[in-house]
């Protein structure tokens, strides 16, 4: 039915990309943009009051960021797709995202037609890659050799990079010092470093991690 469209949530702490990715949609048949958000909590509300078809998330956020979001947007048992669209495409950050629940990872270079074509293939729970995700999962699969960080690895390793100390981590990810420096062991045999500083270096180098952005 042609009155029948597809309900869009957009989700981007920066009102100008927000704001453009709104007006690409707009002349797209069958879309709707129903909301937008500005961090990771408001989209989770929003998702749970509007339940939309799509919900266009961004990957860094304040509050509450892409894969925080998508995580609880799945948790919740939504019947919402999560659309990741980012700028970011490291090993690291496609793996939480896809972990995490998300159905697609477009990167924010993406043509109007492609990510209309996405989003309706999203709806219909179709997995949607950008052509360098999609590169770069397989480019991982062909090293089976390299151990992979887990997920909460990766997340202690942000937190080093941030500069934060044994405590600092545990705080933020709300574990245990102790559990703290047994994943960072773990880390350093998988990496196969023998300090925090060449873990990081290693990280980076590899693109599990990225630069803190702010």
């Amino acid at each position: 039915m042609t009155d029948e469209k597809l309900r869009i949530v957009v989700v981007d702490d920066h009102a100008v990309m927000r704001a453009g990715v709104v007006a690409l949609l707009a002349s797209e048949p069958g879309i709707e943009v129903v909301a937008e958000a500005a961090d990771g909590r408001q989209a989770v509300d929003l998702v749970e009051r509007l339940a939309p078809d799509v919900a266009l998330i961004d990957l860094r956020m304040p509050r509450l960021d892409g894969v925080g979001a998508t995580a609880e947007i799945v948790a919740r048992g939504a019947r919402t797709r999560v659309l990741i669209l980012t700028t970011y495409e490291t090993d690291a950050d496609i793996e939480r995202a896809v972990e995490a629940g998300a159905i697609g990872y477009l990167l924010k270079d993406t043509t109007r037609e492609q990510l209309a074509d996405a989003i309706r293939a999203a709806a219909r729970g179709e997995t949607v890659l950008a052509p360098r995700v999609a590169q770069r999962l397989v480019a991982r699969m062909r090293q089976p050799t390299q151990a992979a960080l887990t997920a909460r690895e990766v997340d202690v390793l942000n937190a080093v990079a941030d500069g934060l100390s044994n405590v600092d981590i545990g705080k933020r990810l709300v574990i245990a010092e102790a559990t703290v420096k047994t994943h960072l062991l773990r880390i350093f045999a998988k990496l196969d470093v023998s300090d925090r500083t060449h873990a990081v270096v290693v990280a980076l180098d590899r693109g599990l991690i990225t630069r803190p952005s702010r």
